[in-house]
């Protein structure tokens, strides 16, 4: 009965490590794609906010 118990510990790091492995591997696309949406409307507005600097009027 010692002999299962030993052979079940290396059984159970086994599946720890796999569901380990399997969470540290998951797609985490979401939160690129709101981040780079939020850079992609800074460079908007940066970019509208050079245009409206460098108008005729504002010299």
């Amino acid at each position: 009965m010692a002999a299962l118990a030993w052979l079940l510990i290396p059984l159970i790091a086994a599946i720890g490590a796999g569901t380990w492995g399997s969470w540290a591997a998951r797609n985490r696309r979401t939160e690129d794609v709101a981040e780079l949406d939020g850079y992609a409307r800074f460079r908007a507005a940066m970019e509208k906010a050079e245009t409206a600097d460098t108008s005729p009027d504002a010299i």
